[in-house]
């Protein structure tokens, strides 16, 4: 069974766009997605710690998110979750890689304008990059 996972929060890199040699649209970027709790004796909201996941979008949502997302945009991501530890000569840790089913503006923070994109648009696209390449 795979885990599901929605988060909100920052894209915290600039989201770096690729197609494979196999013609595989992905795109990446970090997401950090900042804790907030209720301080009942200042009766404020104050910032937690901050969560940091991978996200990884493929195929047609990697081409939308690549020409739609930025640093610094507030966003919405839903897919699936992988947690990973990892170990290098000196440092160890764990990594969460989220593979993207939906990605968008969070509306909470801003208003966003949407274009629609036909069908066969996408195998354009990645035409055009690769031509660029």
């Amino acid at each position: 069974m795979t885990d599901q996972l929605t988060l909100t929060g920052l894209v915290a890199t600039t989201p770096r766009h690729i197609v494979t040699s196999e013609g595989l649209a992905i795109t990446s970027f970090r997401l950090a997605s900042q804790q907030r709790k209720y301080d009942r004796t200042t009766n404020q909201w104050a910032d937690a710690d901050t969560n940091w996941y991978t996200v990884t979008a493929f195929r047609e949502l990697a081409v939308n998110a690549s020409q739609s997302l930025n640093k610094g945009d507030r966003i919405v991501a839903s897919g699936r979750v992988k947690v990973r530890d990892w170990t290098t000569d000196d440092r160890s840790g764990t990594s969460i890689e989220v593979e993207a089913e939906s990605l968008g503006h969070d509306l909470f923070w801003g208003v966003t304008q949407y274009q629609k994109v036909p069908r066969g648009a996408m195998d354009d696209e990645s035409d055009a990059e690769e031509e660029q390449e």
